[in-house]
């Protein structure tokens, strides 16, 4: 046996290992030619096998040569380390021992106690295996085997995504999974567990038999997905176990099977496809329903049923940077499916009233430009809600273009343009508070649905829509640009008009569309209007610097706009302008109104005066207070039209209640918001909205609270009022608390005027506090696991008062590169007609 020392000795074992079995150690040349020849078999640098060591020891007698001290062994991009390296070059294997470690071309580090692997390190035992990848997953064994350098077989294996504890590495992490045998194949990009138990804290939980799942690498991949269960009293006990097809890199199948104990097997499927400018999907569910008892009869439930489901599609394609255009359509079988199913729909819309919005659109954008032409189709999915009613929109075009002002005017010019067509099989009526209502339809039983005016006079009734289809085109031209005195003022006149042209099918027949004629003219088709404008606005920002506070913008601001007065009010559909808030927002807007059906008209000032300070330290807050005037010329906001849109506006007066704004965010984690409107004569509350968000130490919390007066001419005979708030309290770095309460604060209200205006109905009488919703949570999460369970509690209808409650309880368990499952169980609550359930 000889020891070789130095540099040059620190070479003589890559020779050794790469030309292995050619010859003996020494006697055939000296080292410096035995390395040229392993440099010419070795053309490409990467198949060069590199050692770095403190010693190299040769024996002649077991044929060995070994690297001692500190050893790093580089070849095709693996690196081999440990304290000593012994090639035994009968076997053609290498020994590594003293602590091993193998890193892969990937990343992926493998620690053991003795390596014994073949001499491309594709091949070989590993004892005391321990395996740590680039995604911080890990796998350990007594004993592992290693084959072609794609398979690794650990022997009575654990593997876990979680991180060890600092304090202590010896303790269990939060959870892990044990098997008898566990099989990283690196071609198929999968992992199997044989004979697998899933400990959580050391303490056995779940036992299988057998499962995979792909390695921590894969991002789509062909197999089973985590189960889902769900329990209702509808329905039954129920679980799905999705199907994932990864039919190609862009587009891939979901195959989900659901049976429920009580209804049947519920099937959906999912299809989605990405191409080179966009893409889509197509989901659809079905159920021929076993015991149609679990459900009302029409029109409260789809109790006569046998077949139910849903046909969804998404997409959006990019014609150019500035083009697109796209789809989000949803036909259903009932407006209850998707609610009683517990079908996830990316059409739903949930505001105050749930439905399910189509459309197709064509927008485009540009700095100085906007297209959007869309059609809509709206399926309601409330009981109230008439699908008759809704109506079919086809289309909605809006445009708009800023452009440079003539040279000898300068400033801007801005076009704008909208067209709106829309059709609905029925006329759509609401009475007035007061004013006597009857239902559409009632049954034997005795429920009544879809109420309407027993009297049709414009005093009394309201028309939310009317039948037929009304085409409306609107053309707006305007100008403006702002001028800078030497004091500093502001001055911008402008000057605008506008025109609307209208189409007219109403229909007259069948339901109560015939009883539109109390309101307007059916048999005026072809209608047109013009409105010009003129103003002037005028602002004075007066700016002051103060030390350790910040800056200082008081600005007075006044605009008077001149038009002649509006024409043709109460002679034409109101389709798209019936939401009117009257609010620091569009105070100083040209036009009021929230669309194009209305205009405003008349000689209009308004005036307000605006605070800004902007602190030294990043805060900011900000003050306006305002009102608005009717100089001269017909108040639009006082005339109403077969809405009543714009009495109780705040406007419908000579002079306009006061609105305010006040804002205060002094820094990042504390912000409010406060708006009102206030009467003109006594300054008493007539709409009040407030909101604070706070970030405090562990508890991040937000407070919404609004009230807005009576509006007994739009419909709203009691004041409307709730308050909202919601907290998350971390509790830890990985704990938090979550919840929110909703307040409905004039439930008693509505519950005295139903009574009133129905005797014979029993009067369920609520308290001033009601809760229309609560829910609570709490969160588990960290680098390896989600869990989260949640209580939620609302009303089933917001809209007539039911006791009946949709309270739910979630659980949800996610562990990394394992699965997820989750689990969601209905309250029973009885009966209610607002989500078409059966009590039976």
């Amino acid at each position: 046996m000889r020891s070789s020392y130095g540099t040059v000795a620190g070479l003589a074992i890559a020779a050794a290992l790469c030309v292995g079995a050619s010859g003996p150690a020494i006697a055939q040349g000296t080292l410096n030619d035995r390395l040229t020849a392993t440099a010419q078999q070795s053309s490409n640098q990467d198949e060069r096998l590199v050692v770095e060591a403190r010693e190299i020891v040769y024996n002649n007698d077991k044929n060995t040569v070994s690297a001692v001290g500190d050893v790093h062994l580089y070849y095709q991009g693996r690196v081999l380390e440990a304290d000593r390296v012994t090639y035994d070059r009968n076997t053609r294997r290498v020994h590594a021992e003293g602590n091993a470690r193998l890193t892969e071309t990937d990343g992926t580090v493998a620690t053991g106690e003795r390596f014994e692997l073949t001499d491309d390190f594709r091949d070989g035992f590993i004892d005391s295996l321990r395996v740590e990848t680039t995604d911080k997953t890990r796998f350990s064994a007594p004993r592992a085997e290693r084959t072609s350098g794609e398979s690794t077989v650990f022997e009575k294996g654990t593997y876990t995504a979680c991180e060890a504890c600092k304090k202590d590495p010896t303790r269990p992490p939060l959870w892990q999974v044990k098997a008898a045998k566990i099989i990283h194949n690196n071609s198929e990009q999968m992992i199997y567990y044989e004979d697998a138990t899933i400990e959580f804290w050391g303490v056995p939980l779940l036992y299988m038999p057998y499962f995979s799942t792909p390695d921590p690498t894969v991002k789509r991949k062909t197999g089973f997905l985590a189960p889902r269960f769900v329990t209702s009293t509808s329905l039954g006990y129920g679980a799905s176990l999705p199907f994932f097809w990864n039919l190609a890199p862009n587009y891939d199948l979901t195959i989900t099977p659901t049976i429920l104990s009580r209804q049947g097997l519920l099937g959906q499927v999912e299809w989605r496809h990405r191409l080179m400018n966009g893409s889509y999907n197509i989901r659809a569910a079905g159920i021929f329903q076993q015991d149609k008892d679990a459900f009302l009869q029409p029109p409260f439930g789809a109790g006569d049923k046998t077949f139910r489901g849903s046909v969804e599609s998404t997409g959006r394609f990019d014609i150019n940077q500035q083009w697109k255009w796209g789809w989000d359509v949803a036909v259903l079988s009932d407006k209850w499916f998707l609610q009683n199913y517990k079908i996830k729909s990316e059409s739903l819309t949930s505001t105050y009233f749930k439905e399910s919005t189509s459309t197709v659109y064509l927008t485009g954008r540009s700095d100085t430009g906007f297209f959007d032409l869309r059609g809509y189709y709206f399926r309601a999915l409330t009981y109230e809600d008439w699908q008759k009613q809704q109506p079919v929109v086809h289309p909605v075009f809006d445009y708009n273009k800023r452009l440079p002002g003539p040279s000898f005017l300068g400033g801007e010019v801005a076009i704008d343009a909208n067209v709106t067509s829309l059709t609905r099989d029925a006329a759509q009526y609401a009475s007035v508070p007061n004013a006597l209502s009857t239902p559409l339809f009632t049954y034997t039983n005795g429920q009544s649905i879809y109420y309407t005016c027993s009297t049709f006079t414009p005093a009394d009734c309201l028309v939310r829509g009317v039948g037929g289809t009304t085409t409306r085109a609107s053309v707006g031209l305007s100008w403006r640009r702002s001028f800078i005195d030497p004091l500093g003022q502001v001055w911008t006149p402008f000057a605008g008009v506008r025109v609307d042209a209208y189409a007219l099918d109403i229909n007259t027949t069948r339901y109560q569309n015939g009883e539109i004629s109390n309101f307007l003219n059916p048999n005026e088709n072809f209608l047109a209007r013009a409105m010009p404008a003129v103003g002037i606005e005028y602002r004075y920002p007066l700016i002051a610097a103060t030390n350790g506070l910040g800056t200082h913008t008081i600005e007075p601001i006044g605009q008077i706009v001149v038009r002649p007065n509006e024409t043709r009010i109460g002679q034409l559909p109101n389709e798209d302008a019936q939401s009117l808030v009257f609010d620091d927002t569009n105070l100083f807007e040209w036009n009021k109104f929230s669309g194009y059906d209305r205009v405003e008209g008349g000689v209009r000032a308004n005036v307000g005066i605006k605070y800004a300070l902007t602190m030294d330290n990043g805060g900011y807050a900000d003050v306006l207070f305002g009102q608005s005037y009717q100089l001269a010329g017909t108040n639009s906001y006082a005339a109403g039209d077969i809405a009543h849109v714009g009495l109780n506006s705040g406007l419908d007066t000579s002079r306009s209640d006061y609105v305010g704004r006040v804002h205060l965010a002094p820094s990042s984690k504390l912000s409010f918001t406060g708006r009102g409107r206030f009467d003109e004569e006594n300054f008493g509350l007539r709409r009040l909205e407030l909101q604070a968000n706070a970030v405090l130490g562990p508890v991040t919390t937000s407070v919404m609270y609004a009230r807005y007066a009576a509006q007994p001419e739009l419909g709203y005979p009691t004041r409307r009022e709730g308050l909202l708030t919601s907290a998350n309290l971390k509790l830890s770095e990985n704990w938090s608390l979550n919840g929110s309460i909703l307040l409905d604060l004039d439930r008693y209200l509505q519950d005295r005027q139903r009574y009133i205006e129905n005797p014979s109905q029993p009067y369920a009488k609520s308290n001033p506090w009601t809760v229309a919703g609560v829910s609570l949570g709490a969160v588990y999460q960290d680098e390896c696991t989600l869990f989260g369970i949640t209580y939620s509690s609302s009303y089933k209808d917001a809209a007539t008062g039911t006791k009946n409650r949709d309270q739910t309880v979630m659980f949800r368990l996610e562990l990394r590169t394992i699965g997820e499952v989750s689990y969601q169980y209905q309250i029973d609550s009885g009966s209610s007609v607002t989500d078409g359930v059966s009590s039976n």
